[in-house]
């Protein structure tokens, strides 16, 4: 994937598009960017028109100026299929910080897939789980933009993260607080909102994101689906890469 760019509100964009018909559109999480669907891109393109992007920040796309929030990046996504002349979303597919991107947008009617995937979606803010105090914690330090990865991929996504900006201790200091905000805001009322049917992957042994939160999710959002994929973690799209495709095209026929 050698990408593409383009100017969007100001902030030079790396993007993917491939392949022809209805068009999916995949959204990244926090940390990482478009890379991770490497490989579902190529899979999906055999049969639809599929759209990859690096949000403001991360990859090859700039940092916003500004502290940002869930609804600055789902109007940022809006504006990017605006840019791209891309009027009509068949399906959005959104792993971990990018599910609760596309739950916002939904809700906020800055999108209108037909059909919504979350891969280990988070957005469920549980303030008594201990992991999310932990984040919170490390949050007032700046140390906790990998913190919840996977060991194997927290030194290459902490270099995309401040690649950017150029630093690893003081760049893009905005993003720190960008950070913050993301983690405390909870879209369970904007889940609660859809009534698109929609496919929710979580990974059974997920410590990021748990499958309580898919559960929950499950509980929330009326036309929904669960699939429960066992010996992954919270990059499940990577752990089990033949299980989450199929999931994902048997939905989207």
């Amino acid at each position: 994937m050698t990408g593409m760019q383009v100017v969007v509100d100001g902030l030079l964009t790396r993007y993917e598009l491939a392949g022809k018909g209805k068009l999916v559109v995949l959204l990244h999480g926090w940390g990482d960017d478009s890379r991770t669907f490497i490989q579902l891109h190529k899979d999906l393109a055999t049969n639809y028109r599929v759209l990859t992007l690096d949000l403001p920040g991360f990859g090859g796309t700039q940092a916003p100026l500004m502290v940002w929030n869930l609804d600055d990046y789902a109007t940022f996504v809006a504006s990017v299929l605006q840019k791209l002349e891309l009027h009509k979303v068949y399906a959005v597919v959104g792993h971990s910080n990018g599910g609760a991107i596309a739950i916002r947008a939904i809700s906020l009617d800055l999108l209108r897939p037909e059909k919504l995937v979350l891969l280990a979606a988070a957005g469920i803010r549980d303030r008594g789980s201990g992991k999310r105090l932990a984040l919170k914690a490390v949050a007032k330090t700046g140390n906790a933009t990998t913190l919840w990865m996977p060991e194997r991929y927290r030194q290459s996504l902490r270099k995309t993260l401040y690649g950017v900006a150029g630093s690893d201790e003081g760049a893009a200091p905005q993003l720190k607080e960008t950070f913050r905000k993301v983690v405390r805001q909870d879209v369970q009322a904007d889940a609660a909102k859809l009534t698109l049917p929609t496919l929710l992957i979580y990974a059974a042994d997920d410590r990021a994101v748990p499958l309580r939160d898919g559960q929950r999710y499950h509980q929330l959002i009326k036309n929904s689906q669960l699939q429960v994929v066992p010996d992954a973690g919270h990059f499940v799209h990577h752990d089990q890469p033949m299980t989450v495709r199929r999931g994902i095209e048997e939905f989207l026929r």
